[in-house]
């Protein structure tokens, strides 16, 4: 017979056992929770995924600190047209041992030890230096033009990763969207197959057909789902949001365009691709540079103001008459004639670097025509390959819809009627791609002529 007091310590032991068996379920269920719960969704446009971009990128701040080291230095060359100053003051002392100095029959003591002070302030002014620095603030000018280009070049690079990462993401999700209305659409169908098998219309292996369909529509979205993570993870860190963001793209609504001819996309790159203004200017400062160089065979001038204070008072406060003061000025005429035999090879170090420029400038001209023509054909290859899949995509359907009124009326196999409908499925979807690529390949043409960011 089970007594009160027994119920009760069953009762507590009881409780002893299931506390950290509930608290570990109540752990189970918390962690289960779908982490979309915490993230953030968001759907951008386009125009405001650039925006982000640009806002939030790193490599963009790190090219206008370096503008910002560029126009440092060329103040730091005008500077050194400035007047150079200098002042001292100083104090000796001198011990004298040997204090008695005879000179001939006549003969003098110094003082045992003496103390002087010296003070010097001096003011010198190149008047003329061969023109070297104005040479100096020219360059550093010009190099100050060539980092506010490379600016461009960033923002255009910067612009056009969001672009493809924004467009990639837009193709696994509208991918997705395919694989999801087939999988309603083979989950029709196989309901479909299974009553007919019940009714003996139909075999199990008609069943097992759309049911194996099935699975490898499953199998294709696992992969997109894959796709659609890391292209989303990528194009955050792109746009400078939390990791945890699920983007969503607004439709995109590409409008025609009308395709110009390729000379048209050439004469463009040609007048505004970044790289030629850059080299335009590099040509400017190779000459500079041989200039200055130049500049050192010629003579410079200086003037000089100086001024001077002489105290031999123990004393350091100055007393009358006990300092004097002496101040001078001057012109200073230098010449380094050795230069003119020893500066000729320097000279051609910089004309040689003037023709690498200038050698460079047609290795680019090249490229971008290569990169130019490519992009122009690959976007009028997208806008043909779109015209095909659609005529692809009627004629499957019209395929597809034949073949299951035959299927239904028991004219048809299964597996012609599976196969009539994956080849709908797969026209959608390359559909789809087609139109997202033809999207980016026209930013590609865009970029290769160096408007994109324009």
């Amino acid at each position: 017979m089970t007594t009160p007091n027994n119920k009760t310590n069953h009762l507590k032991l009881l409780k002893q056992v299931l506390r950290p068996v509930l608290r570990g379920s109540i752990a189970l269920i918390v962690l289960s929770l779908p982490f979309a719960a915490n993230a953030q969704d968001r759907t951008l446009t386009l125009d405001e995924a650039i925006k982000l971009g640009l806002e939030n990128s790193k490599t963009l701040k790190l090219s206008n600190s370096k503008v910002e080291q560029a126009i440092s230095e060329y103040n730091q060359a005008k500077d050194e047209a400035l007047p150079t100053g200098k002042v001292s003051y100083g104090y000796n002392h001198a011990e004298i041992p040997a204090n008695r100095l005879a000179l001939g029959e006549s003969s003098f003591n110094l003082p045992n030890r003496a103390d002087a002070y010296l003070g010097i302030l001096t003011l010198n002014q190149t008047i003329f230096a061969g023109g070297k620095l104005k040479y100096a603030r020219q360059s550093t000018d010009l190099l100050t033009q060539v980092a506010r280009l490379d600016i461009e070049n960033d923002k255009d690079q910067i612009v056009y990763d969001i672009i493809s990462s924004y467009y990639n993401l837009y193709k696994v999700l509208q991918s997705k969207k395919v694989v999801t209305q087939n999988l309603t659409t083979v989950d029709g169908q196989i309901k479909q197959a299974q009553r007919f098998f019940e009714q003996g219309l139909v075999t199990k292996n008609d069943v097992l057909r759309f049911q194996l369909q099935r699975s490898n529509i499953e199998v294709n979205g696992v992969d997109l789902e894959t796709n659609r993570r890391i292209i989303n993870y990528n194009l955050n860190v792109l746009l400078g949001l939390p990791e945890g963001t699920q983007l969503n793209i607004d439709q995109i609504t590409e409008a025609d365009r009308q395709v110009a001819p390729l000379t048209a996309y050439l004469d463009t790159a040609m007048a505004v691709r970044p790289e030629f203004k850059q080299f335009a200017l590099r040509s400017r400062v190779a000459e500079t540079n041989i200039k200055s160089i130049k500049a050192n065979e010629l003579p410079t001038l200086g003037a000089s103001v100086a001024g001077y204070y002489v105290d031999v008072n123990a004393n350091p406060i100055p007393k009358s008459g006990n300092f004097i003061t002496p101040l001078s000025a001057g012109l200073t005429l230098s010449w380094n004639f050795s230069s003119l035999w020893t500066n000729k090879n320097k000279v051609k170090e910089a004309q040689i670097q003037s023709q690498q420029v200038d050698i460079n400038n047609s290795i680019t001209t090249d490229r971008v025509k290569d990169e130019v023509n490519q992009s122009y054909q690959n976007y009028t290859q997208a806008l043909e390959k779109i015209k095909l899949l659609q005529t692809a995509i009627d004629q499957a359907g019209e395929n597809n819809k034949i073949l299951e009124s035959k299927y239904k009326s028991n004219i048809a196999s299964a597996t012609d009627r599976a196969d009539a409908e994956t080849l709908l499925y797969q026209a959608q979807i390359n559909l789809e791609l087609a139109k997202a690529d033809a999207g980016l390949a026209y930013y590609t043409l865009q970029k290769s002529t160096g408007k994109i960011n324009k």
